[in-house]
């Protein structure tokens, strides 16, 4: 008996999905950098993960007893270098390096360089082609940034081996893109979520005590943003980088880091009262573009597919 494969529908809905999700990330990623200059305001960078892996930890055991998951013991283990190279080794570096003097606006620089890290091992590792569109568009994307960062980059901020921190948590970022993009788990992205946030307690409990960093702040203000970290970052930022790598290539998520510098910009003069200038304005439309170029026609088959897979897990 023959079976009669059905058009996609391009419905203006389905088509939504990605430009939804890929917003949202935007904006939840930026968060982390927020929550971060507010929290080490008050301690050190491994107190305030632990801290915010530790309730994100406990909401995420909840959430696995009442689910009750079954997973592959490959996808576990998938799942759990996931949570070391892309929580640990990243956030920990990144945060450490912004404790030590590195500016958000360089930190975000050296973390733009990771669509062209993943675009150069995208086509041989993921069997993902990089068109010379998107070549353009990543390029492009680079230089929007570094417009929007330019006015940091004449400050001094200590030993230049400084740098090492964030440019280690980028290729952290980096391998576990590629790795998931490789091993293709059928987690939900949920439970993904979920034991990631769970190994990451586990990681930076167990570092902040060994080093003599874990604190019970007495602030008010620590704790209200370990909450904005916690929701806003990790369930919100997190969880829509799974999300998006589900929806789409690991170029494309990866190009949407070019919005994450100007989008922090704003949200830091809105609560910090930062301006910005003229420069970085410029730096923003750039980066819009370059996100264009790379994304444009985006195909809404593998949606589809993504959006039925998460409605049936198992097949």
């Amino acid at each position: 008996m023959m079976t009669e494969t059905l058009p996609v529908r391009r419905t203006p809905r389905l088509q939504a999905v990605p430009l939804i999700a890929g917003a949202g990330f935007v904006v939840f990623w930026s968060c982390g950098f927020i929550g971060a200059r507010w929290g080490t305001q008050y301690t050190t960078a491994f107190d305030l993960l632990a801290w915010r892996f530790l309730v994100a930890g406990v909401l995420a055991a909840v959430i696995l007893l009442i689910r009750r998951p079954m997973m592959r013991r490959r996808d576990l283990v998938t799942q759990v270098w996931m949570a070391f190279l892309t929580q640990v080794v990243y956030l920990g570096l990144i945060f450490t390096g912004i404790d030590h003097g590195i500016t958000a606006g360089v930190t975000a620089l050296i973390g733009s360089l990771q669509p062209l890290l993943i675009a150069t091992v995208a086509g041989p590792l993921l069997g993902e082609r990089v068109s010379r569109r998107q070549w353009v568009g990543l390029v492009l994307g680079v230089a929007g940034v570094g417009l929007v960062v330019a006015d940091d980059l004449h400050a001094g901020h200590g030993s230049p081996l400084l740098f090492l921190l964030p440019l280690g948590g980028l290729l952290g970022l980096v391998v576990g893109t590629c790795l998931e993009r490789r091993r293709k788990p059928s987690t939900n992205s949920l439970d993904a979520l979920c034991v990631q946030s769970l190994v990451s307690a586990v990681f930076f409990v167990v570092l902040a005590t060994s080093i003599g960093q874990l604190t019970v702040p007495d602030e008010p203000g620590f704790y209200g943003a370990v909450l904005w970290l916690v929701l806003l970052a990790t369930g919100g930022g997190w969880g829509l980088y799974l999300v998006n790598l589900k929806l789409s290539g690991a170029t494309r998520i990866s190009s949407l880091l070019y919005l994450v510098p100007p989008t922090t910009m704003v949200f830091a003069f809105l609560l910090f009262h930062e301006t910005v200038g003229l420069l970085a304005v410029v730096g923003m439309l750039v980066c819009a573009a370059a996100v264009i170029l790379i994304r444009l026609n985006e195909r809404t088959e593998p949606v589809l597919a993504t959006l039925r897979g998460w409605r049936n897990p198992g097949g």
